[in-house]
């Protein structure tokens, strides 16, 4: 009698470890925990740049403002004595295009047109706000250059979440639109 012999072969088949799985769900969780804390980064970041345009945006409205005002008025002077002032004043006076006097100059820490309203945002201090004016004399007295005006603005925009001060210096001009052929006799 022959005994045919019937080997099988267990084949066994192989699962995770328990330790194979702790380690894969932990490199998951830092993962995870690197992503997130990258997305709230960046969140921040975004507020933050939100917040600095949106106090540039306002100063540039306030510089705008004043030069297309400026650009079409006439009777530029600066200072407490008027006329040119080639090194600088905190203060300009000029007559608009409907003939009312304006006047800009830095009180605290805002831009202020006629001494009562502010033009600026409170998110934005103006540290430095220099005026400087050229050609408002007269052809009888020899100035033959169109009036013109340079303004110069240096300070700090504090806003967004954190108001992480950005400093800031912006140099902006304008010329009077009208022909200047003022002619004074002096008799």
């Amino acid at each position: 009698m022959s005994y045919f012999m019937n080997s099988t072969r267990t084949t066994r088949t192989r699962g995770y470890t328990l330790i194979e799985l702790v380690v894969a769900v932990g490199l998951f969780a830092l993962v995870m925990t690197l992503a997130s804390g990258a997305y709230l980064l960046m969140i921040d970041l975004s507020r933050q740049t939100q917040g600095i345009a949106t106090g540039i945006n306002s100063l540039s409205f306030a510089l705008e403002t004043m030069t297309r005002s400026i650009r079409t008025g006439t009777d530029y002077n600066c200072g407490a004595f008027g006329g040119d002032c080639p090194s600088g004043d905190t203060r300009f006076f000029f007559t608009d295009a409907s003939g009312v006097d304006i006047s800009y100059d830095q009180q605290g820490s805002s831009i202020v047109k006629d001494d009562t309203v502010p033009l600026t945002d409170p998110s934005v201090t103006i540290e430095s706000l220099t005026f400087y004016v050229t050609g408002t004399g007269t052809i009888a007295t020899g100035d033959y250059l169109q009036p013109h005006v340079t303004i110069v603005v240096s300070g700090v925009v504090s806003s967004g979440p954190r108001q992480t001060p950005q400093p800031f210096t912006i140099e902006t001009g304008a010329t009077m639109r009208g022909i200047d052929l003022t002619v004074t006799r002096q008799l």
